[in-house]
């Protein structure tokens, strides 16, 4: 996918980017190129990849969400800064958070956020569980893509959620993790009130986003330890 056919798909989603944002994503995905040929960000080392399987892929999130300003949305696992970086340049009316436990991702992130002079957003550098426990009820949505299994990254994840929040999980196939997430589901206070399946460009990738909306306040119980919660799933009781 070239640039031009990155913009005319966005249109179909009605997302028209101005000059500069189009500017600033170009400047992303050549940084991010010059950048990996030294330090390992991203499998993906082609430009017309960044712009179909990161770029495009980070905005689909505008099949399920309308952001309004001032909106705070944190970006969990974000890597090389998808989604969270993507949504930062293309709706700078809200305010972004990037997460990852990983040093090297994060210093990227900061040249690539001073190199672009973003005012909106932040990057954190620390583990998911620790970060959200310190933030409780704090963000109007959390991202997640393709990290880690649904049932433990909804958990220790969680809490950082406002009630009437979203979690947005973002996945290829999903079947399997949705149903061994049914109980975590329900026992954290939430409940998945869309579910939106759809190929990429020319069939070039199944996606499925997972809209989870939380309920009421999370427990001060979760989220419990990482190693606890990897071994010992979330039950109902019969």
């Amino acid at each position: 996918m070239n640039e031009t056919e990155f913009l005319n798909e966005l249109k179909k989603m009605n997302i028209n980017l101005t000059q500069k944002q189009i500017d600033e994503l170009k400047t992303y995905a050549l940084f991010l190129l010059e950048y990996n040929k030294h330090t390992n960000l991203t499998a993906i080392k082609s430009l017309e990849e960044i712009y179909l399987k990161h770029f495009f892929d980070s905005l689909t999130l505008n099949k399920i969400i309308s952001f309004k300003p001032n909106d705070k949305l944190l970006d969990i696992g974000t890597g090389a800064g998808f989604p969270g970086l993507v949504l930062a340049i293309c709706y700078p009316q809200i305010q972004i958070t990037l997460l990852d436990s990983n040093n090297k991702k994060i210093e990227f992130l900061n040249q690539l956020i001073k190199k672009l002079n973003l005012q909106n957003v932040e990057t954190v550098h620390n583990r998911i569980e620790e970060y959200t426990k310190e933030h409780r009820e704090t963000f109007d949505y959390i991202t997640s893509r393709a990290v880690k299994e649904l049932r433990i990254i909804l958990e220790i994840s969680i809490a950082a959620l406002k009630i009437g929040g979203s979690f947005i999980a973002m996945k290829s196939s999903i079947e399997e993790e949705l149903q061994a997430a049914k109980d975590t589901i329900e026992i954290l206070n939430t409940t998945l009130i869309q579910k939106e399946e759809f190929n990429l460009p020319n069939n070039t990738g199944k996606r499925t986003l997972l809209n989870i909306e939380k309920k009421h306040i999370t427990d001060s119980k979760y989220p419990r330890t990482y190693n606890m919660i990897l071994k010992k799933p979330l039950k109902k009781k019969e």
